[in-house]
């Protein structure tokens, strides 16, 4: 008895010794609705890292920019509304042109691997990181889909058809490469694009590639629409308040770091197939998909690339940009 009580005593000894449980707790915010593939995307990202960190790790997602709007998250973020935003880099251009080049480097990539091999292997980590720790935020991630989709409710089969073109375009780099070839962006939130178009503010929306557009119900309004993408491959980001970031145990960030890693490999895999899908439902649908020809892109490819020297105004933006061309040089991508 005396064996067995001492044995009890001791092992409660031992777990009243034992260390608490690390717990964190995040809340996160995106401007996909779940529905959407890239929210049910995000949807698995979240229970891969509650699976892994043995419930450690608790996240709680809020979708549709259901908390503030969608070019508010970063600062929400940094100001501890919420913990982490899930949106992108390019709603924070008014902050720093920089952001432009983090978050939509258009013109540039062709491929979503190709971003991303530039952020983990081109120097483009720690060259964004530096502008991210700058607004007290910490870059985790990307995640990219691919290149998007414009919808219109008129034909845009090529730079001719762009000429008084209203259209939602997100803020930034953008809106002045479409000024520059004759059309008329409005920026607006994500979340109003929508009623946008059916009330006839707008011909077309710049929103996400062609499978999250129909998502969104785009195509119950428009018929026309530009595919394969070609303008707009947005690096979707994961950036947390630096403060919280830095106060979690390292095994925690190693477990959102690798759940990221597989978002963003299953992002580009997944609308690989999901794009395809949606294009061949469209079309069946009686939805016109257009196909800008080689001398097109190159109109637009040219444009594009002299925008991103006008509009790299800050030494950040301008080292940023300099890392993509050298970066896009050794692809093969771009001429001296």
């Amino acid at each position: 008895m005396k064996s067995r009580s001492f044995l009890m005593t001791a092992a409660m000894a031992a777990l009243l010794a034992a260390p608490a449980m690390a717990q964190t707790t995040l809340r996160i915010q995106t401007h996909y609705a779940p529905e959407t593939v890239s929210g049910k995307l995000a949807g698995q990202f979240v229970d891969d890292i509650q699976v892994m960190s043995n419930g450690e790790i608790q996240i709680e997602m809020f979708y549709s920019s259901s908390v503030v709007a969608t070019v508010e998250a970063f600062d929400a973020a940094a100001t501890g509304i919420i913990d982490c935003d899930m949106t992108g880099g390019a709603y924070q251009t008014g902050k720093n042109a920089g952001f432009q080049f983090v978050g939509d480097i258009m013109g540039g990539y062709a491929t979503p691997y190709q971003q991303l091999s530039w952020l983990y292997h081109g120097g483009g980590y720690e060259a964004a990181q530096e502008l991210y720790n700058e607004y007290g935020m910490q870059l985790i991630g990307w995640w990219v889909y691919g290149q998007e989709s414009l919808s219109s409710s008129k034909p845009i089969a090529g730079p001719a058809d762009l000429t008084n073109w209203k259209f939602r375009s997100p803020p930034g780099m953008e809106t002045k490469i479409f000024e520059n070839l004759g059309a008329k962006p409005i920026v607006m939130d994500f979340t109003e694009i929508f009623t946008a178009l059916e009330t006839g503010i707008i011909d077309g929306a710049d929103a996400s590639g062609i499978a999250n557009n129909v998502g969104l119900g785009l195509y119950d309004i428009v018929k026309h629409a530009t595919y394969p993408g070609f303008h707009s491959m947005p690096s979707d980001h994961l950036a947390c308040n630096k403060d919280v970031w830095e106060g979690m145990p390292e095994h925690h960030k190693r477990i959102i770091d690798t759940a990221m890693q597989k978002l963003a490999l299953q992002t580009a895999l997944t609308f690989e197939k999901k794009n395809a899908e949606a294009a061949a439902q469209l079309e069946a649908e009686g939805v016109t998909l257009h196909a800008w020809s080689a001398a097109d892109l190159a109109t637009f490819r040219k444009a594009a690339q002299a925008a991103w020297i006008d509009f790299a105004t800050t030494p950040e933006a301008k080292a940023l940009v300099e890392s993509h061309s050298n970066y896009l040089r050794q692809l093969g991508l771009m001429a001296d």
